[in-house]
Parts: C-alpha cells; structure tokens; sequence
C-alpha cells in the first residue's frame, strides 16, 4: 500500500471515530506532541490562539465537543492524500445549527497524525 493510501485510511479512521464520538481511537491516531488549530479553538478558547499541544490538550478540547454537542457530525466530501498529509473537506452538522463547510489538513509522519489545521469561514 502507498503512502498516499495509508494516510487516506488514517483519515478514514479519523472520521470513523469522530463521528462515532470514539474519543480513545481518535487520540491513538495522533502523536503525543501532535498539535492542532482551529478557529472554534480560538473562539473558545482565546488564550490559546486557537493552537493546542499534546494529547491530553486533544483529549479536553475533543471531550469538551462531544459533551456540548452530542450530535456532531462531519459528512465527508473529498479526501486528497499524498505522501505527507491528507486534505479533508467536510460538512459540519450539529441540529439546531446550519450546517458549515469546513477544510482540514492532517499531517502524518510514521503513521501518526503530527498536525492538524481546520479552516472554515
């Protein structure tokens, strides 16, 4: 298998547990130092300017998501992997909410994911 297709299956795994709201599988996907931004981050969490390290600091910002909104989804539209990371694009639907189109990238080295940038409008 390519590198390409074995980031594409991470990314599968990712939205599998995601979605499931699989909190333990989605972090065994990540590296300990892994470092993620996101917008919502920054809104929530100014003092963080939006870029959070670490596990245990995916394990809150993820725990604290799913407990707020229990029906949180991302419907995939597009995964374009390479050897270095997987471009994901997705629709974000919560009930109550309009739904958002959102971009994130996965960087993956060794099998894990290192980084990941959310983007939306």
């Amino acid at each position: 298998m390519t590198k390409a297709l074995q980031h594409e299956h991470i990314a599968r795994q990712w939205f599998a547990a995601f979605n499931a709201h699989q909190l333990e599988q989605l972090l065994s996907l990540y590296d300990e130092q892994a470092q993620h931004y996101s917008p919502k981050l920054k809104q929530r969490q100014p003092e963080t300017e939006g870029l959070i390290k670490g596990k245990a600091a995916l394990r809150a910002w993820w725990q604290d998501a799913f407990e707020r909104l229990p029906g949180l989804h991302y419907e995939v539209t597009s995964l374009t992997a390479n050897d270095d990371r997987v471009f994901m694009e997705y629709i974000r639907q919560v009930p109550g909410e309009e739904d958002m189109r959102v971009a994130e990238v996965l960087e993956i080295g060794d099998g894990s994911i290192l980084a990941s940038r959310v983007y939306h409008g």
